[in-house]
């Protein structure tokens, strides 16, 4: 029997492998969630490199929003990565929600991102 990890692990990996399809060329923005705080990287995996990262621990996101585990705090967080995915020249991306659910504090980062500025 696999343990909890294993099956999230392999969620995460059968959504990757879907999006490497998909992406074109594309940079990837990827999400990470825990229980108290959520961030987000745009990463080239063609040329191996993150692009642009944004998290609820940084002090831009605590000076915004005190809290860092709430759909607000999600929000800033997308808000933030699409500000400087736009400043490093990145409009297009696929979403890797890295097998959480489209939901809650996920949903809320990609929205905030996608009225930055990114598409997707």
């Amino acid at each position: 029997m696999k343990t909890q990890r294993e099956k999230q692990v392999r969620r995460a990996q059968r959504t990757r492998i879907r999006l490497r399809k998909l992406a074109n060329g594309r940079p990837r923005l990827s999400v990470f969630r825990s229980s108290k705080n959520i961030s987000a990287q745009i990463i080239d995996d063609v040329a191996g490199k993150t692009i642009a990262s944004a998290s609820s621990m940084e002090e831009a996101a605590k000076a915004e929003h005190g809290k860092g585990w709430d759909v607000q705090a999600a929000a800033v967080v997308g808000k933030l990565i699409a500000e400087r995915a736009v400043k490093e020249g990145v409009s297009e991306v696929i979403f890797d929600r890295g097998g959480y659910i489209y939901h809650g504090r996920v949903k809320a980062l990609a929205e905030a991102a996608r009225e930055g500025g990114l598409k997707f």
